[in-house]
């Protein structure tokens, strides 16, 4: 049972007041990581707390950012701002084996405010995925292999769209995020590895070696 985030202490004010600060600080924001608060806390609905041009402002820094780290997704609790808001975006080249194990393809860019996901049907997947608040760690995450995500776009309209495969996954990452759950709530905990252990022992498209050899998923 994941634990019910509780929402955040921040009112409209001082979310509006945290996104000056980061849009005219003139860098990169850190990406903060787990133990930080916000990312345990269930991100305020985006509801016309910044003005328009704050919104595309942070969404291209977020943009930045997630390239910068590198990554496929980034919410903005990630960043301090607990704002139901995430970008996602995957062009990375990855080996025609792990696409196609993975089903992994492009990922224009997407930014998602206010985002919920269902899945589609029962089928799961279970890859190692980590994240950018949780650094250096990679852990089997079952997921959703397909999912309905309905959220707004950032010029107000309600869009709901279908995605499988990686995307879902990415999808769900970047949604959890602003509910407050991380993916170690949903992980295979023995499987949890250094990035470092992962690359030595259990890079490959599927689990099936780390399954046998971390003894998780019988």
């Amino acid at each position: 049972m994941i634990a019910v985030s509780p929402p955040t202490p921040f009112t409209p004010a001082q979310i509006r007041e945290r996104v000056e600060q980061i849009l005219t600080a003139g860098a990169l924001p850190p990406i903060v990581q787990a133990g930080h608060p916000v990312l345990r806390q269930h991100a305020a609905a985006f509801d016309g707390q910044i003005s328009d041009t704050e919104l595309r402002q942070l969404i291209l820094l977020m943009q930045n950012v997630m390239h910068e780290a590198p990554g496929v997704g980034l919410a903005a609790p990630q960043i301090g701002i607990p704002l139901q808001l995430a970008v996602l975006e995957d062009q990375f080249d990855v080996d025609p084996e792990s696409a196609a194990m993975r089903h992994r393809k492009p990922l224009d860019f997407l930014a998602i405010l206010n985002p919920r996901y269902a899945p589609l049907g029962t089928e799961t997947a279970a890859f190692f995925e980590g994240c950018l608040s949780l650094s250096g760690l990679q852990a089997v995450v079952v997921r959703h292999k397909r999912v309905l995500l309905q959220f707004e776009a950032p010029d107000g309209r309600g869009t709901e769209q279908e995605f499988e495969g990686w995307q879902a996954r990415i999808v769900q990452h970047e949604t959890d995020h602003v509910q407050g759950t991380l993916y170690v709530d949903l992980a295979e905990m023995r499987s949890l590895s250094s990035n470092a252990e992962y690359a030595a022992n259990w890079a490959e498209p599927g689990i099936g070696k780390a399954r046998a050899g971390l003894g998780f998923l019988p």
